[in-house]
């Protein structure tokens, strides 16, 4: 195993066409497009399912057991409730993510036949005419509406317009990233963890690096709502490492610089083993990392795991402020994970005994005590 450079210019550009591409869950067929490019640039064959989540594959010295690394691509959004009397537009969100960081953005609606621009607002808007009343109105989902920038005022000029409830909203990202490398934006989770992922396999395709296994970079496209990593993977996938966000709140050990390592999520533990050998390829390359735990979190890891699938899973992530918000990560975080994704795909598989779905009691690990 060796230490790859990273390239920081590349990362940097993938991680902005990502975010400029809209894909809330459920409406991700652009995203899908723009990683299946980005893929046959740097040469590595892929296949799709049939919704859209992407695998692909580095080929190693021997077929199994594979390992995974895996990302998300779709983020949070919202689709239209409900058309209301006044020509504006009552919402629910995609995914988990709190109304209050709504107010306020610019957003696209898309229809069947059209996109739309407009905004989200509270149903109280307006200082010079609710005056205080606008601090003392509630949150919450059906607090809030979609202002569509058209000449709607009324139900009639929405259904002209092409407008249906279920249609999809798009957030706007706003990226600005900043001259001390922080990077300010919306949906970093998880298309940070998508640019580290393609820039690991970038350094590890242009320095012709043999891998000692198979190992196949995912794309999922419905961790937002659940399901994640429950599609893609394969029986011969024995070890998956997810990248995702962990949140630097108080009350946490993540931090905005090098890798963070998650333990446990509100699904359980995290493979033991697994875990540890993330944890000794940072020692060992000597990259910045810590420890945490999140108790109100889950990815990928869970979704592959409550569907069925027997495979060793751990968790990597940049460290992320304001996390389902407007989030802000530095780029010195997508750099050690870069580099750490690119080594442990290097690595050998943790035990040959998993080559095997069922097999004997010899080979299998112990944990120290």
């Amino acid at each position: 195993m060796k230490q790859l450079p990273i390239n920081l210019e590349y990362l940097q550009d993938i991680l902005l066409k990502l975010l400029f591409t809209p894909s809330p869950a459920g409406y991700t067929d652009r995203v899908v497009h723009l990683v299946c490019e980005e893929l046959e640039r740097l040469g590595v064959s892929f296949e799709l399912t049939r919704r859209g989540a992407i695998r692909a594959t580095l080929k190693g010295e021997m077929e199994k057991p594979n390992k995974a690394v895996v990302a998300h691509i779709d983020t949070l959004g919202a689709m239209v409730k409900a058309l209301k009397p006044n020509g504006r537009l009552e919402l629910v969100p995609v995914g988990h993510w709190n109304s209050r960081f709504a107010e306020g953005a610019r957003c696209t609606l898309f229809t069947d036949i059209g996109q739309h621009r407009g905004s989200i607002l509270p149903l109280k808007a307006s200082g010079h005419t609710f005056g205080p009343e606008i601090d003392n109105q509630p949150g919450g989902w059906q607090h809030v509406e979609f202002r569509i920038d058209e000449r709607v005022s009324n139900l009639a000029d929405l259904l002209q317009l092409g407008v249906h409830v279920g249609d999809f909203v798009a957030i706007d990202t706003q990226p600005e990233i900043t001259a001390t490398g922080f990077i300010n934006s919306r949906h970093l989770d998880d298309k940070a963890g998508a640019a580290v992922l393609l820039a690991a396999v970038k350094a590890t395709v242009e320095h012709n690096v043999r891998l000692p296994v198979n190992c196949h970079p995912l794309f999922t496209i419905s961790e937002e709502v659940g399901s994640g990593a429950s599609a893609a993977l394969h029986k011969d996938v024995a070890e998956m490492l997810t990248i995702d966000n962990g949140t630097t709140a108080p009350g946490q050990n993540s931090s905005e610089f090098g890798a963070t390592i998650c333990m446990a999520d509100m699904s359980g533990p995290f493979d033991y083993h697994l875990t540890h050998r993330i944890i000794q390829i940072c020692q060992e390359f000597q990259i910045p990392h810590q420890r945490d735990i999140f108790r109100y979190y889950r990815s990928d890891s869970a979704a592959a795991l409550e569907a069925g699938n027997d495979v060793r899973t751990a968790l990597v992530t940049f460290g992320i402020d304001a996390s389902h918000g407007y989030e802000r990560i530095h780029q010195d975080a997508l750099e050690s994970l870069a580099e750490l994704v690119a080594i442990y795909m290097q690595s050998p598989p943790l035990y040959a005994r998993d080559r095997y779905e069922m097999g004997p009691r010899a080979g299998f690990p112990t944990v120290p005590g």
